[in-house]
């Protein structure tokens, strides 16, 4: 099969034909239909996470995945060969990605149904982002009425999270810059808007003197971030590991690491088929393109890069 790989460290990554893996106990192969590029992808392909986790090399690349079961391991209940899934590769080492044709995958974890009315670029854009948003929102105990400000809001993660926490019926400040990020984040239901290139603080004290009841934090200094914080609000990170690093006391600090749990998975994917929210995917590229994806990425993205890797098939 075709994987786009890690050959070692210090090396380039490339697209290189692979043996097509076997799935273990408890573990499903699916046929990758499509895949998505995000911010730990680059981690590991950049070599930053060298010493912090196992590689097995060549380390296959990608996070998030959608497509079809095409073999089914020892142990497995509740799958079949056919079924439409998508999820996140959640492994204890890198080695098995999503970007090939083929990835197998544990269904304690990582994994869920594909419902109807989802495509497989739509659901491969859900996972890892989609869960780091669904878990932030919930750790923040939004009520409504709230005030949010939500940092990072053009990504992946912070597209979910203004949706989930207009849903819950806060009023949300996302950070944007260009005209198009301001008319997308308002389109995803932000009430308001700062210029992150700007002063978010002096920006939000000018409209909200009192501050705003909770802080997600996807992107941005999280210390300077906390000065809008009201007595008592409190600031979700995905970034910052503890409360001294986002300078907040301890009681007003969640750090998230997202865990996609098949219920998780579920939920995101139910909120898309219903319209409760949904993705963007900005650009589309094949397996070849990868490289060319990780650049747009790093130079910032308006919603989600897609990898296509197998044509969705039509009756």
């Amino acid at each position: 099969m075709r994987a786009f790989v890690l050959p070692d460290f210090d090396q380039a990554p490339e697209v290189q034909e692979l043996p097509v893996p076997e799935p273990g106990e408890c573990e499903v192969r699916v046929k990758v239909h499509a895949a998505s590029v995000n911010g730990f992808d680059l981690a590991v392909a950049g070599g930053y996470l060298k010493g912090g986790m196992e590689h097995r090399f060549p380390v296959v690349l990608g996070k998030d995945f959608a497509g079809v079961v095409d073999a089914v391991g020892p142990g497995v209940d509740g799958y079949a060969v056919g079924d439409r899934v998508f999820g996140v590769v959640t492994k204890p080492y890198l080695g098995d990605g999503s970007f090939a044709e083929r990835v197998t995958v544990p269904v304690a974890v990582g994994l869920a149904p594909i419902p109807e009315g989802v495509s497989f670029p739509e659901a491969a854009a859900l996972g890892l982002a989609g869960t780091a948003a669904f878990d932030s929102v919930a750790a923040a105990g939004i009520t409504p009425g709230g005030v949010v400000l939500v940092a990072g809001a053009t990504g992946g993660v912070g597209n979910q999270a203004v949706q989930l926490a207009a849903a819950a019926g806060a009023q949300v400040i996302a950070t944007a810059h260009t005209d198009a990020e301001r008319e997308h984040v308002t389109g995803l239901g932000a009430a308001g808007i700062v210029d992150f290139t700007a002063d978010i603080p002096a920006q939000i004290h000018a409209t909200h003197p009192e501050g705003v009841d909770v802080v997600l934090h996807f992107a941005g200094d999280p210390v300077s971030l906390a000065t809008v914080l009201k007595p008592g609000g409190r600031l979700v990170s995905t970034i910052a590991q503890s409360a001294e690093q986002a300078g907040v006391p301890q009681e007003s600090f969640t750090g998230v690491y997202a865990v996609p749990t098949p219920q998780t998975l579920g939920r995101l994917a139910e909120n898309q088929a219903t319209g409760l929210t949904r993705v963007r995917v900005e650009e589309s590229y094949d397996l070849a393109g990868v490289a060319v994806a990780f650049g747009h990425f790093g130079r910032g993205t308006l919603g989600k890069l897609v990898v296509v890797i197998a044509e969705e098939e039509t009756a």
